[in-house]
């Protein structure tokens, strides 16, 4: 079979299946046009040729280029699940992934605010102009909640409850979920959302929540901007990711007690494995709160 044909089968799978971002179809499809690209260079002229013996030289081409195992285990991870299909599809016989083992993600703890560095943080926002009241809504309700950048984004004015204050989350994989928020972000939505937002809007229309100085909708690169100037604007140092706020809030629920069931149920992880990472988080949290305040540490 054609390889381009077998790849537009496997994507078609992956919409209606696998219901798959489009974000994560992308990268399955980059990859995969890589693997089809070894194939072109190494001879390889239909699917059903390819054996272990080419994988392994594939893969010996992925560490000579000196990816990262991250990037090495999704591919892998990516073209397993392609021939997988294929095999399912009876397209070819074997699976040439099948053998190759993964390797081992490197353990990163994720980076994450203190209580006191988050004072600062906030206290950096201007709430006298509407940028500000935006700025400090955006980051209230990121910490509040811990969603995704991308999913903050998407929020619309429909989509919060001020009566109960929870907001309604769309995340990965079209999975929606219902968050709490508490009354901080209460607070500084309701002054966005009644004075800045609409000096932003200018008159036009537009239901999405966070807005940018045009009066469209912001987007994932404008809220990096805007954290970047806020800790610009405060005394601290250092680099700040939009997801710095996401790890923050999971390190301080599971640090004063939080189950980690509910804390994944919050994040909109599919795995429990994935919110684990915070309990390494945690120990050291706890560890150095101790040493800090403890009179005799």
């Amino acid at each position: 079979m054609n390889v381009n044909v077998s790849l537009n089968l496997f994507i078609e799978y992956l919409q209606i299946e696998k219901n798959y971002s489009q974000y994560t179809i992308e990268h399955y499809h980059y990859d995969i046009r890589e693997f089809f690209l070894f194939m072109s260079e190494q001879g390889i002229e239909t699917i059903n040729q390819v054996q272990y013996s080419d994988v392994r030289i594939f893969l010996t081409d992925l560490y000579n280029k000196k990816l990262k195992r991250k990037s090495v285990a999704r591919k892998i991870s990516c073209l397993r699940s392609f021939f997988k299909f294929l095999v399912r599809e009876k397209i070819i016989e074997e699976n040439p992934f099948s053998l190759v083992s993964i390797p081992k993600s490197e353990k990163r703890l994720p980076q994450f605010f203190y209580e006191e560095e988050l004072r600062v943080l906030f206290e950096a926002c201007e709430t006298d102009t509407a940028l500000g009241q935006r700025n400090k809504a955006l980051l209230e309700l990121l910490y509040a909640t811990g969603m995704r950048v991308g999913e903050c984004t998407k929020i619309r004015l429909k989509d919060l409850d001020f009566h109960i204050s929870t907001v309604l989350v769309h995340g990965k994989g079209s999975k929606d979920r219902y968050i709490p928020f508490g009354s901080f972000a209460h607070e500084a939505l309701q002054t966005y959302i009644h004075n800045g937002r609409e000096e932003l809007l200018k008159g036009g229309e537009n239901d999405y929540l966070f807005l940018n100085y045009r009066g469209n909708a912001i987007s994932e690169r404008g809220i990096r901007n805007v954290l970047d100037k806020l800790i610009e604007k405060s005394s601290l140092t250092g680099k700040i990711h939009p997801h710095m706020l996401r790890h923050t809030f999971a390190t301080h629920l599971l640090a004063n007690g939080a189950d980690m069931r509910t804390v994944q149920e919050l994040l909109g992880h599919a795995f429990l494995s994935s919110t684990q990472v915070y309990t390494h988080v945690t120990n050291e949290y706890l560890r150095n709160t101790y040493m800090t305040h403890h009179p005799r540490a």
